[in-house]
C-alpha cells in the first residue's frame, strides 16, 4: 500500500508531467492532453510495480508462482467486472428521461452549492452503486452549474471537489454496490448476516464526515 501511495504520486507530480506526450493530441490517439490521462497512468504503473515488488518481496513463499499469478488474474475478474457493469449501468440511468426529473430536483433543494453537490453526488451514487460512477455522472452533467454557483457564492473550487469526493463514497454502498456483492461473494456471508455492519462503516460514517466537512466550509 505504501508502495501504491508513494508511487502515484511520483508518477502523477514528477514523472509523467515530464514526458514528450505531444502525439496525444493526434487524432489516432483521441485528442487528448497528458492531464487528460496522467491520473490513470499514474495509478496503472503504481500498482503493476507494487505487485511486482510484492511477488518479490514473497517470492519463497510461493509452492508454485504461476499457480499463484493465474489465480490472483481470475480473482481481479470479478470485482473488475462487477464495478464495469455498475458504472455501465449508470450510465444508462444517465441517459433516462427520468434522470433529468431527478437532477432538478436536487438542484432545487439548496441555495448552497456545497449542499446542492453533495446531495446530487450522494443520489446517484446510491442509483448506480458506484462511487466513481456516481461522482462521474454528477461531475460530466451537474460539474459546470456547480462550478458556477461556487463562483458565484465565493466558494473554493477545490472545497467543492473535496465535498463531491466524500459525497461520493456515502450512499455508494447501497446493497446493490458491486464491492459490497463481491465482498460477500468472497467471504461466503449474506446482506441480511453482515449488511448492517458494512452500512455503519460504509455509509452512514461517510456520510456524517461529508456533513461536518460542509459545516466547517460553510463556517
Amino acid at each position: 500500500m505504501i508502495c501504491v501511495i508513494v508511487l502515484n504520486a511520483l508518477f502523477t507530480y514528477v514523472i509523467i508531467p515530464g514526458m514528450d506526450a505531444t502525439y496525444l493530441a493526434e487524432e489516432g490517439y483521441g485528442g487528448v492532453t497528458l492531464n487528460d490521462v496522467r491520473g490513470i497512468w499514474a495509478i496503472i504503473a503504481s500498482l503493476v510495480i507494487a505487485i511486482a515488488v510484492c511477488a518479490a518481496l514473497n517470492w519463497s513463499r510461493f509452492k508454485n508462482p504461476m499457480e499463484s499469478f493465474n489465480k490472483g488474474t481470475m480473482g481481479s475478474l470479478l470485482p473488475v467486472f462487477n464495478t464495469a457493469s455498475e458504472v455501465g449501468y449508470g450510465a444508462v440511468i444517465a441517459s433516462l428521461p427520468a434522470f433529468a426529473v431527478i437532477r432538478d430536483a436536487v438542484l432545487g433543494l439548496s441555495s448552497n452549492p456545497l449542499i446542492s453537490s453533495a446531495v446530487a453526488t450522494n443520489v446517484l451514487a446510491g442509483i448506480t452503486g458506484s462511487a466513481s460512477g456516481g461522482m462521474s455522472i454528477t461531475l460530466e452533467t451537474l460539474g459546470g452549474r456547480f462550478m458556477q454557483d461556487a463562483q458565484s457564492a465565493g466558494i473554493d473550487p477545490e472545497i467543492m471537489h473535496r465535498v463531491v469526493a466524500l459525497s461520493s463514497g456515502g450512499f455508494d454502498a447501497l446493497p446493490h454496490n458491486g464491492a459490497v456483492i463481491t465482498l460477500l461473494a468472497i467471504t461466503g456471508l449474506t446482506h441480511r448476516k453482515s449488511y448492517g455492519d458494512i452500512f455503519v462503516v460504509a455509509v452512514l460514517i461517510p456520510f456524517s464526515m461529508t456533513v461536518a466537512v460542509i459545516v466547517a466550509a460553510s463556517i
